[in-house]
């Protein structure tokens, strides 16, 4: 094969620039990012070419330069972050953004967010205000503690309550509960960016109330108890209860701390889940500071939500970290907005989207199921399409050893593989992100709403329709 021909055939840029689909690129952006897309572009060509045997490969190469160079173009003014449609069954899917804030929360978000906002100004003294003051009081109302905040996720809650606590002394935590919270980012790390030295007591397995009250030094600042929120320890266990650890805190006027992870405002138990421990729980039994996630069981946006003692509370929020680690005027808003649906946990079921989905029943979700079975097989997909039982987890380190009964719809293409089938379907405009099971597609639909139903229905006829088969004969 003569390469040399090949190269020879690439259009110069002078006579690029001359087509009309350039010129109309050039119209609707700018020279310069169509010219980077033209250099982009032909090197890729020229590596083709150095690369490949196939003549065939290389003659297309070559005739869809210039549509290649349009659509460079366009994914270079195509923001990376879109929606996708969530079809795992992980309701809170970390790599998918974890809890989905609603539609009607979004709207009044960006009612907010599109102009100025009373983000720190007090409205009624006419003066500078707080930004915690729009949603510290319903986080008291709902918790029962003296005061809170919020910074930008629990890690950082976690090295803030340290650093305003315990900087330059000690705190006690059990071994069994230095956790890794993800992204190899670990208890034990966090504490020592905060200023406090770590004291680790008991084991893996097992710490009693006599290892918390033996490593009580004059250095002690805090007791730190951990909710191991993402894995189970089972077996041959012991640990002590916060409330176990009150009296000795108070006997040493040491301030008992807890980090519940994901942290919930509901009983789950009732809904037929696994008993979570509440912040309600912590803040009763004694706790003086309480954090969790915003973006997990709470349903809401990213953030470390502090709360506890007003005394406590106060020298976070003069702490020189608060002014790195604060939430901005989208999470205060959003924070606001969901918290509020907890003053009714019936609204806050029915409107918090990983409520909602965490709480619908079997019958619920096979009722969805089947619809979307009937909306696929309208649309005359080349594949058999069934309902099939699966289940579903929570995901995001919450209830690690939880699953839901759930529904899925299953696809097992004719004229494609399924791993052509799923590829495809990330490629999507909207990527629709289902598991693989047994050689079949499956869809739980447990974490996908109508609206997306339809959407998928729409978007897989046009990977699987009746006229994407005429064309691959």
């Amino acid at each position: 094969m003569e390469k040399k021909l090949f190269y020879r055939s690439i259009p110069k840029v002078d006579i690029l620039l001359e087509e009309e689909q350039i010129k109309e690129a050039i119209e609707v952006y700018d020279r310069d990012t169509v010219m980077e897309a033209i250099r982009t572009e032909m090197e890729a060509l020229r590596g083709l070419i150095r690369e490949s045997d196939d003549e065939e490969e290389i003659r297309l190469g070559i005739d869809s330069l210039i549509s290649n160079i349009v659509n460079t173009v366009k994914k270079m003014h195509t923001p990376d972050m879109r929606p996708v449609i969530n079809a795992t069954g992980t309701i809170l899917h970390t790599n998918l953004g974890r809890a989905p804030i609603s539609r009607e929360h979004l709207n009044r978000i960006a009612d907010v967010a599109c102009g100025y906002s009373n983000l720190e100004y007090d409205l009624e003294a006419g003066k500078r205000g707080e930004r915690y003051s729009h949603f510290e009081k319903l986080l008291c109302r709902i918790t029962g503690a003296e005061a809170a905040m919020a910074v930008n996720n629990n890690a950082s809650a976690v090295m803030l309550i340290l650093s305003s606590m315990a900087k330059g002394g000690e705190v006690v935590v059990s071994r069994g509960e230095l956790v890794e919270i993800g992204g190899k980012f670990r208890i034990p790390d966090v504490m020592e960016q905060s200023g406090a030295s770590l004291v680790e007591v008991g084991t893996t397995n097992k710490t009693h109330y006599s290892d918390y009250e033996n490593a009580i030094t004059e250095e002690t600042k805090a007791l730190l108890k951990v909710h191991t929120s993402n894995y189970r320890i089972v077996g041959f266990t012991e640990s002590v209860p916060i409330d176990g650890l009150i009296p000795l805190g108070e006997a040493h006027d040491i301030p008992i701390i807890e980090d519940l992870g994901s942290g919930v405002l509901i009983d789950l138990s009732k809904y037929g889940l696994t008993y979570e421990p509440t912040v309600q729980d912590s803040i009763r039994k004694g706790a003086d500071v309480v954090c969790f996630s915003g973006d997990k069981l709470l349903g809401g946006p990213q953030a470390g939500i502090i709360v506890g003692k007003k005394k406590y509370i106060d020298q976070m929020k003069k702490n020189q970290l608060t002014r790195a680690l604060r939430i901005d005027k989208f999470t205060a808003t959003a924070l606001e907005l969901v918290l509020q649906e907890y003053l009714s946990e019936e609204n806050a079921i029915k409107k918090i989207p990983v409520l909602r989905m965490i709480t619908k029943t079997k019958e619920e979700v096979e009722k969805d199921a089947k619809r979307f079975v009937r909306l696929l097989k309208s649309r005359k997909l080349q594949a058999a399409v069934c309902v099939e039982e699966c289940e579903s987890q929570i995901g995001g380190g919450s209830l690690p050893l939880e699953r839901i009964s759930s529904m899925g719809v299953v696809i097992k293409p004719y004229d494609m593989t399924v791993p052509e089938l799923e590829t495809a379907m990330r490629k999507l405009d909207i990527p629709i992100i289902p598991r693989v099971v047994n050689d079949t597609v499956l869809m739980d639909v447990r974490t996908m709403d109508k609206e997306q139903m339809s959407l998928a229905a729409d978007e897989l006829a046009g990977i699987l329709g009746e006229e994407k088969k005429v064309k691959r004969k």
